[in-house]
């Protein structure tokens, strides 16, 4: 995208085009994998883009949204409303905005401490609502040996204290485990790491199926060590502008 204004029917185009280029990746990895397509859930990641995307992907068939920014989202799904739509929150999440996410999102990918999972049970409860919890694991270098990245995800030994939370508190539910791929180091080692951590955790919760991994640099390899979620934004929408509307 040159960033350029463009017309709605020239946007839906590119969009749609993006789109079956981003299931033929999809297609052609899960084949290489072993896998069904049809088991993995595209996640559309739509922080700066306007809501108008999000009403374009939806007509595409889009059904699941993410953001990672509190503001920016609640306002965006309540511009949505009416869509039929599952949000996903993936970014990092302090606990004073549980009570603004727990009134729109459907899952959250960035849980990655008991207290977290405790705020996010209280205003889940409060607001009438279920939310479907994943363990956000820090993949950075040095999470191995206690030292977590800056992105946010618990030490991998603790995520299965997390999880026990997770399916403890009424309010929440245990979906499975969520990273982001470092910057640095060996990528498919760390998806390796991910799924012994997915592992676990789903051999004490047989319900826990999902592994978020994988955005549109890496997702061929994601796909490889197990990703049912992918969390793709340029490759659907293009190079990020800061304008939202």
């Amino acid at each position: 995208m040159s960033g350029e204004p463009v017309g709605e029917g020239a946007r839906r185009r590119r969009v749609a085009e993006n789109l079956h280029a981003l299931r033929e990746r999809v297609r052609v990895a899960s084949e290489k994998a072993g896998r069904a397509a049809d088991d993995v859930t595209i996640v559309a990641v739509t922080k700066t883009y306007p809501a108008r995307d999000v009403r374009i992907l939806a007509d595409l068939g889009v059904r699941d949204i993410g953001e990672n920014r509190d503001q920016e989202a609640a306002a965006k799904a309540e511009q949505c409303r009416g869509l039929d739509l599952r949000w996903h929150f993936v970014g990092q999440l302090q606990t004073n905005k549980a009570r603004s996410v727990a009134r729109y999102a459907d899952v959250v990918h960035s849980v990655d401490r008991v207290r977290l999972v405790r705020a996010l049970g209280a205003r889940a409860r409060d607001a009438g609502r279920e939310l479907s919890c994943l363990v956000q694991v820090s993949l950075d270098p040095g999470s191995d040996v206690g030292v977590l990245g800056p992105r946010g995800g618990t030490h991998p030994s603790d995520a299965a204290a997390v999880a026990d939370a997770i399916a403890a508190e009424s309010g929440v539910t245990l979906g499975g485990v969520m990273a982001v791929a470092p910057r640095e180091g060996d990528p498919a080692g760390a998806f390796d790491r991910l799924y012994a951590v997915a592992s676990t955790i789903r051999d004490r919760y047989p319900q826990a199926t999902v592994i978020s991994a994988g955005m549109s640099g890496d997702l061929e390899m994601a796909l490889a060590h197990g990703a049912t979620h992918l969390r793709i934004g340029t490759a659907l929408l293009g190079e990020r502008s800061p304008n939202v509307g």
